[in-house]
């Protein structure tokens, strides 16, 4: 017992010992929170939070060191960085590499690699938080596979309200506020994600993102916050691809002219109607480019489909107001279409088949991050259509059909530089008999080299050719007059050519000053038309009108000022030069009389210049945010355009005639007023607006009674200038987040013209106001999606309006030569058509979301005009031996099924 006792006294200073060691020592976790609290070091550590080390007061890098003696712990000090790698130290004494920050180079601003939408990634030095108010994050967007930069990625930050667009080179900055933001990305190709930064000071971020394997040809709108409530611009809607809505449409073909037909503001005539109307404007008043190129006639097939394949529409912005002024040539709206481009890292490609027509997209990369190509097609075989008309129609026998292809070269020369080569190519056919052939083509070929010359000047330059014509033979009959037929078959031909170049600067002048300027080149050559004989027989006279040239020039510059973070202001002014150019023959009329051939004075040939149209067109419009959520709106601008449509109906046909403005018919013009209102919902998943304008129009060639308007070589003397007037107010709310996405619109509006040329004896309507045949006071539009499973969604579209103006027979009269009785016509369009309503429903089943699939499938089941609605097209009068009796035309008559079927590989 003694000897026990002894030997525990003598280890009792050991048992002291342990414990007092044991007492002394704490986690790494509680060491690397000790420093932060007694310095202004910012830690970083890969070793385990668990591990011992000794407790210290000594927080001075010996100190440390002396603290983390007996690990494998190394200790090193960058800056105001204090670093903790197990095993191997961090080498501080090498060069360090910076970042320009403004004046300051010696700034190092550490790039944050942001791949995880669940991570928080910290920018800037806690510990040192930037001084100013705004702290500017900036970086690239990326594919996290291959690196490549993606162009047109939308960055959304919610509060405050935010956004950016990244460039070709996928950069991007914002401005916000110090502390916590969730930072929402959008666009095509990629999944809907988001990341999350806490802002301490200015920082890099890399951002990585995922692609997304469905990927749809539906054209939708895109909701445009930044444009509604933030922006200077009114009436504007821009359109892009995307996976989440399938709108019903005829014959089940994505159609962005029919989804520009469920907007407020934008009317047809009627249903398969060829053209559109925006805001009491004429269909040949709207300005429509596709990769800078002017497209002449946008429809196939009589209207039912729009010459643009859905496959190779990138991006569409329509202008009913607020028009920028590098546009001009048209005083009614402009739609800017562009193209997609190729992926630049892997080959993929679509296809569809519907009822009428098949499609066939591809996408192939030619030098990795540098060089694709894009390729697409489509052909109709719609002559099954035209056999199930009845035999009594006398169009049984017809046939109808179209294609198209287009191609897209697109290459980036470096990080700077970017050339893209576009072409594009469509033909037409159609025969209601055997006798009769209808043809037209357009031909759109164009290079456009966009360069940033420096962070805050870039410029686009842009040069191409357009070319538009049609083609109407007329030959022996097989069945009846053959003889009769073969001596008068001709061919009728038309043609207009254009060569076009641009030039367009961009300067950021400051962060809220923007400054845009640049140049516009036409060269316009029309054709106004042809007449050949056709065969042996024929005894038509060959006859050719003269060529109508003229060149066409505008210079610009407009400027876009933040006054404060709630007021803003766009200016611009384009100065138009139109030249009419010789040799052409010129007739002159007797001064004060309208052109006829009783006051014609004489004919001389002109060469050179031979008449100068110039003048300024003004832009201008403000907006004053009341709150983040709610803004006004004002605008006005003035436009001229000297392309004329002449023709004798309110659609688009392609036999129509296209005359440029000359020494004897002046250029359209036209101005506009609106003011608008915007307001955002509390959550931001709900858009409204409201807009009025009022339009005033001048020249609008109208034809006179009996005019005769094809192979006329005195124009002139068949038309007559009108004005006119359009006011109008539109309403509209749109939801683009969650299972129910759409928008829903309500337009009241009216638009007049009249002939008020006092030389003119009889005008029409005794020269008072009279309604044009697309004025439709009412419009009611409604268009929707409701996704019920991640892959099965419904899509509803319905259209109501008040029928459109027409001109009826007020009594009739008996003509002796033809033995019988005729229609007595008084004033102009003073009947209206019945109301139109249709409702078009869809059921949609998206493809898998399975990437490692070659072959991705969706379908979509469809009906048009589901209530089977006969909504009247058009009435006319027919003399028959019991009198004059009224038709009604409906071109659906009955609910139209359809299925389409889409693959991508």
């Amino acid at each position: 017992m003694r000897k026990t006792f002894l030997l525990l006294f003598c280890l009792l200073p050991l048992f002291q010992l342990s414990a007092q060691e044991k007492s002394d020592r704490i986690s790494l976790i509680q060491l690397v929170r000790d420093i932060k609290e007694h310095t202004d070091l910012q830690v970083y550590s890969l070793a385990p939070d668990t591990l011992k080390v000794l407790k210290t007061a000594d927080y001075s890098v010996d100190g440390i060191r002396r603290s983390l003696h007996g690990t494998n712990i190394q200790v090193a000090v960058l800056e105001n960085n204090l670093f903790l790698l197990p095993d191997k130290p961090l080498l501080t004494d090498l060069t360090v590499f910076r970042k320009d920050a403004g004046d300051n180079p010696d700034t190092f601003i550490p790039e944050v690699i942001a791949s995880n939408e669940n991570q928080i990634y910290e920018v800037g030095a806690q510990l040192q938080p930037a001084r100013q108010q705004k702290i500017r994050l900036q970086g690239t967007v990326c594919n996290f596979r291959t690196g490549a930069p993606l162009e047109g990625i939308q960055i959304i930050c919610r509060d405050p309200w935010e956004t950016a667009l990244t460039g070709t080179d996928g950069s991007f900055s914002l401005e916000l506020p110090a502390g916590y933001h969730v930072l929402e990305l959008k666009g095509m190709d990629i999944q809907d994600t988001q990341r999350r930064f806490q802002l301490y000071a200015d920082g890099i971020a890399r951002i990585e993102l995922g692609e997304d394997a469905r990927m749809l040809d539906e054209i939708v709108i895109q909701a445009g916050r930044v444009a509604q409530v933030h922006s200077t611009q009114m009436g504007v809607e821009k359109f892009n691809p995307a996976l989440l809505k399938n709108l019903p449409s005829a014959m089940g073909e994505a159609d962005v002219l029919k989804m520009l037909q469920t907007l407020p503001g934008v009317k047809t005539v009627g249903e398969a109607s060829n053209g559109f109307n925006v805001r009491g404007g004429a269909t040949d008043q709207n300005l429509i480019l596709f990769n800078n190129g002017t497209i002449f006639n946008p429809s196939h097939m009589f209207g039912l489909f729009t010459a643009f394949n859905s496959d190779m529409v990138n991006e569409a912005e329509l202008y009913k107001s607020s028009i920028p002024a590098k546009y001009g040539g048209r005083i009614s709206s402009v739609l800017n279409i562009s193209s997609k481009e190729a992926d630049k890292e892997k080959a993929s490609g679509s296809a569809s088949i519907g009822l009428l027509t098949a499609k066939l997209n591809l996408e192939l990369p030619l030098v990795r991050d540098k060089l694709s190509l894009q390729l697409n097609g489509r052909m109709t075989y719609s002559d099954w259509m035209l056999k199930t008309i009845p035999e009594k129609s006398g169009y049984r026998n017809g046939k109808a059909g179209f294609h198209d292809m287009g191609g897209v070269l697109s290459w980036n020369m470096n990080t700077r530089n970017k050339l893209n080569v576009y072409g594009y190519y469509s033909h037409d056919r159609f025969s209601f008999t055997e006798s009769e052939v209808y043809g037209y083509t357009n031909l759109n070929v164009s290079g456009e080299w966009k360069s940033f010359f420096s962070d805050s000047f870039t410029g686009e330059f842009a040069a191409g050719y357009d070319h538009y014509d049609y083609l109407n033979d007329v030959s022996e009959s097989p069945d009846m007059y053959s003889y009769y037929s073969a001596y008068n078959a001709y061919r009728l031909s038309f043609a207009i050519h254009q060569v076009f170049g641009k030039a367009h600067f961009n300067w950021e002048a400051g962060e809220r000053h923007q400054v845009g300027f640049g140049l516009n080149v036409n060269f316009d050559n029309v054709h106004g038309g042809k007449m050949q004989p056709l065969g042996s027989l024929s005894t038509i006279q060959s006859d050719e009108l003269e060529w109508d040239n003229a060149l066409e020039s505008a210079l610009y510059l407009s400027d876009q000022y933040e006054i404060t973070p709630r007021w803003s202001v766009e200016g611009g002014v384009r100065l138009s030069i139109y030249n009419v150019l010789g040799p052409r023959h010129v007739n002159s009329y007797m001064e004060g009389s309208l052109p006829s051939d009783e006051t014609l004075e004489g004919t001389t040939l002109e060469k050179g210049v031979i008449k100068t149209y110039m003048g300024p067109e003004f832009r201008l419009s403000t907006r004053y945010r009341l709150k983040d959520d709610l803004s006004i709106k004002a605008g006005f601008n003035t436009m001229r355009q000297y392309f004329h449509k002449v023709s004798n109906t309110s659609i688009m046909s392609p036999t129509d005639i296209w005359k440029l403005s000359d020494s004897n018919i002046k250029p359209q013009e036209g101005w506009q007023v609106a003011a608008g209102v915007y307001h955002e919902s509390p959550r931001r998943n709900w858009e409204y607006s409201l807009e009025a304008y009022y339009k005033r129009l001048d020249n609008y060639l109208d034809y006179r009674n009996g005019a005769e308007l094809l192979m006329n070589d005195h124009l002139e003397t068949d038309v007559i200038s009108t004005q006119g007037y359009a006011y109008g107010i539109e309403l509209q709310a749109k939801k683009m987040q969650g299972k129910l996405t759409g928008w829903a619109s309500y337009s009241y509006s009216r638009t007049f013209i009249r002939q008020h040329d006092p030389r003119v004896a009889m005008p029409v309507n005794n020269g008072e106001w009279y309604p044009t045949e697309y004025d439709r006071p009412h419009e009611f539009k409604m268009a929707g999606n409701y996704k019920l499973t991640q892959r099965f969604s419904m899509s509803a579209n319905l259209d109501y309006s008040t029928g459109r103006p027409i001109t009826i027979p007020a009594g009739t009269y008996f003509d002796k030569r033809q033995n019988r009785p005729l229609p007595y016509y008084i004033d102009r369009n003073s009947y209206r058509i019945p109301d139109y309503m249709r409702l078009d429903l869809s059921f949609n089943l998206d493809q898998g979301h399975h990437r490692t699939r070659k072959l991705h499938t969706s379908y979509t089941l469809g009906v048009y005009n589901a209530l089977a609605r006969r909504n009247v097209y058009n009435i006319y009068y027919v003399s028959e031996p019991s009198g004059i009796k009224g038709y009604q035309l409906s071109i659906f008559g009955s609910a139209i099924p359809y299925l389409t079927v889409n693959l991508n590989f």
